[in-house]
């Protein structure tokens, strides 16, 4: 490879110890590789670090690692007992942060190359998809007991509703102006609890009608529509990808998921602390390769599209958010805890993954989708 000279002044060639049949070897592996030298200039990285750390290989091995870590973060920390014990290091749940990058609970393994002195080959291995995806399925299987509760209520609470809701009409009309205003408000807690069991149906597993959808269409709309109600206040920012291709999905359940993800996002800037930063929503959207999940088929679909809705309030607190996505969890208090476990549902059946990163000044709520490809009939 000849991509011009590196930071430290020597070409960014493969190290002597990666030939031909090595680097073959290498880029089949799906774990990211890289091998950094005695003065921190990045040497080598096979095909799966590409996606870990967003850049491609061409500009990757151009850098040195300090151009994408702090100098504080434990990798450097791992790569120096690298060199001074000459043998394999291996950390846990290690942090890798910076503007570029963010990933949490990496497992990193140093190894001393021996062929170049102070050179350490590092091996990442990222298990946070792994806990995103159980914790999809854990919403997968409370959305499904919600969605057994519901079909339970409608049929034991929905339809005695009706009745209760028509006596209290006739009641409306045959009693004094005081009991009028009972009788009204009767109604009004009917209507609600119905609304509720509505909202608890949505839940079943009922087939969705995909088709191709333009993203930035459905963005467009929901920040139309904030801005037109609950966000009128909020200033709101779009970083997107004009050259992504469309999303294979259901344009209104979309909607549905991204509004109330900006509608969460809005309420959360409410208690936004005074004389910080100005209130503000980001909405951006950005081509991922790295990200494969594994159907009930045994194949594995790409979801490459990646929606982020951002805000700059003061993040979610850190015992709620391993449950966020669960059904009836809410810190609002007329809240029905339904929003963010309907948004996972949706999310799922879309064969999509959503996850959420938070800390004070950041909350970030990301949503992995899979885009129209020949075999489901592009436009």
């Amino acid at each position: 490879m000849n991509a011009g000279p590196s930071p430290s002044g020597h070409p960014p060639c493969t190290p002597a110890s990666i030939t031909g049949n090595g680097r073959v070897v290498l880029d089949s592996l799906p774990l990211p590789v890289m091998v950094v030298r005695a003065d921190n200039a990045i040497g080598y990285v096979n095909s799966a670090a590409e996606p870990f750390f967003g850049m491609s290989r061409a500009h990757l091995v151009q850098m040195r690692l300090t151009d994408i870590l702090p100098g504080d973060s434990p990798l450097f920390m791992l790569m120096e007992q690298v060199r001074a014990q000459d043998h394999t290091v291996v950390e846990h749940e290690v942090m890798l942060e910076s503007p570029r990058l963010r990933h949490e609970g990496v497992t990193v393994q140093g190894a001393p190359v021996m062929e170049e002195p102070g050179s350490v080959v590092l091996t990442f291995h990222d298990f946070s998809a792994v806990r995103v995806l159980d914790r999809q399925l854990t919403f997968r299987s409370a959305a499904r007991s919600v969605a057994g509760m519901a079909a339970i209520l409608a049929h034991e609470v929905k339809n005695p509703l009706s009745g209760i809701r028509g006596a209290a009409q006739l009641l409306e009309t045959s009693v004094g102006e005081s009991d009028r205003e009972l009788a009204v408000l009767i109604q009004d807690e009917v209507n609600r609890i119905r609304d509720l069991v509505d909202r608890m149906d949505m839940f079943s597993d009922r087939p969705i009608e995909r088709r191709p959808v333009n993203i930035h269409r459905v963005l467009e709309h929901v920040r139309r529509l904030a801005q037109q109600g609950f966000a009128a206040d909020i200033r709101f920012e779009e970083i997107y990808d004009p050259s992504l291709p469309p999303v294979w999905g259901n344009r209104d359940q979309l909607v549905q998921v991204l509004l109330n993800l900006v509608k969460n996002a809005a309420e959360a800037l409410d208690t936004h602390p005074e004389g910080g930063e100005p209130a503000q929503i980001t909405l951006t959207t950005s081509y991922r390769p790295g990200i494969w999940v594994s159907t009930g088929g045994g194949q594995r679909v790409q979801l490459p599209l990646l929606v982020s809705v951002r805000d700059n309030g003061p993040g979610i607190p850190e015992n709620i958010r391993p449950h966020l996505f669960e059904p009836f969890l809410t810190t609002k208090a007329t809240g029905s805890g339904l929003g963010l476990a309907l948004a996972g549902k949706i999310v799922g059946d879309h064969g999509g993954v959503i996850e959420v990163e938070s800390r004070p000044g950041r909350t970030e709520v990301l949503l992995h989708l899979p885009v129209v490809t020949e075999e489901r009939g592009a436009p």
